[in-house]
């Protein structure tokens, strides 16, 4: 009798896993099939036959375009952004450090602030590594690097 209930529980325990594929399968292709179907007949529908040509100018707050879109800007400016990006991400993890190590210090665990701590000042050391790199590099230098390019132009 016991294993009568056994094989019918197994046999219900199967027919629920078979049941959750199907499932899975049914909600994989509906979502397949929504788009596709938004893709290949929804966008065919309410898109323009011809597309306005205004549509490619590049548009320049309500200016007229003076020149073509593809301008190439000078390495400095990204070069500037990115080591700006750099520290400012940096700002961005000091806090919630400060309010852990606070905590830690304030705590009888004072090896884990400790560590903190050391952990702390071997990021702001390969922080400044990078900006002493940077620095001597000649990239944070705006008008001393125009004025040596220009002197090379000559």
């Amino acid at each position: 009798m016991l294993s009568l209930l056994a094989v019918a529980e197994q046999n219900s325990l199967n027919k629920s896993l078979y049941f959750d594929f199907f499932l899975v399968f049914v909600f994989a292709t509906v979502g397949v099939l929504f788009v596709i179907f938004n893709v290949a007949i929804v966008n065919r529908l309410l898109r323009p036959k011809v597309p306005d040509p205004k549509k490619f100018e590049t548009y320049e707050c309500g200016e007229v375009p003076i020149s073509d879109s593809w301008v190439h800007f000078d390495i400095r400016f990204y070069t500037i952004a990115l080591v700006f990006l750099i520290f400012d991400v940096e700002i961005a993890f000091l806090y919630p450090w400060a309010v852990v190590f606070r905590n830690l210090c304030g705590s009888e665990a004072s090896i884990s602030g400790a560590f903190v701590l050391l952990e702390m000042l071997f990021f702001l050391l390969v922080l400044v590594v990078g900006l002493i790199y940077v620095w001597a590099k000649g990239d944070l230098d705006w008008v001393t690097y125009t004025l040596r390019q220009q002197k090379e132009q000559k």
